[in-house]
């Protein structure tokens, strides 16, 4: 087929126009460019694909020629440029998702209804900087390895029995609302792009909690920091995306 390569560059082309004007719920005479730029404030990937999109924008009507209400090729892109318009209508329009780049595994956890102490081990045992707090079996929130140091520090400043503290406060009894600001609940639908967005609207956000529905109260799934983010990238780069 001597345009192939034209065909496959403007259905690329067409899904992510039609994408970009359903994000920014445009009309359908908005121009290609503009669209693109009006997108970069409201999508992480046309953020990221801006100067390649506005060039795939001015090469689609380099390539094809309207003429009586047909659209007829002029031109042929060569492989590289059909590939990469592919790989970025792949992520616009069907990004992966968090669950996909990073498989389920064991969240650090503690019960609202156990002592503190409890959560000092759980924190040297595992590392983690995070616990999850559940309640009868519902996620209540978090305790935070920081805040525990924190407090302790208060409290050995004070003169107070810290070991009394530890064993003698439930984990539930120093929950702080406030803390939870820190983390970001999301569904088990959120793309790897809505948990880069996450962090980067939210500067301080120590990491994104993934549920089923993306509701306090599920059992959570996965967990996200920034000391994931390696782990993400070298998923996509096996997706043949830019890295972050």
């Amino acid at each position: 087929m001597e345009y192939e390569n034209a065909a496959r560059f403007l259905k690329s082309y067409n899904h992510i126009e039609n994408q970009l004007k359903i994000l920014y719920n445009a009309r359908p005479t908005q121009n290609f460019t503009d669209l693109v730029k009006r997108c970069t404030d409201l999508n992480i990937t046309v953020r990221r694909y801006e100067n390649e999109l506005i060039d795939y924008g001015k090469l689609r009507n380099a390539i094809v020629h309207r003429a009586d209400d047909e659209e007829l090729f002029i031109a042929n892109p060569c492989d590289n440029v059909v590939e990469n318009i592919a790989f970025i209508e792949k992520q616009l329009c069907n990004p992966p998702r968090l669950i996909d780049a990073m498989k389920i595994r064991k969240i650090a956890t503690v019960f609202a209804d156990k002592p503190l102490l409890t959560a000092a081990e759980a924190f040297a045992e595992t590392w983690q900087k995070t616990l999850l707090v559940y309640d009868h079996g519902k996620m209540a929130g978090v305790l935070n390895a920081y805040a525990l140091y924190a407090e302790i520090a208060v409290r050995a400043k004070r003169g107070e029995n810290v070991t009394e503290f530890l064993e003698n406060t439930l984990c539930g009894e120093i929950l702080d609302p406030e803390e939870f600001e820190n983390y970001r609940i999301m569904s088990a639908a959120a793309t790897v792009y809505d948990v880069f967005t996450a962090f980067e609207e939210k500067k301080g956000l120590l990491a994104v909690i993934i549920t089923q529905n993306g509701i306090l109260g599920e059992k959570a799934i996965n967990m996200v920091t920034p000391a994931d983010f390696p782990r993400i990238n070298r998923f996509l780069e096996a997706y043949n995306v830019k890295s972050f």
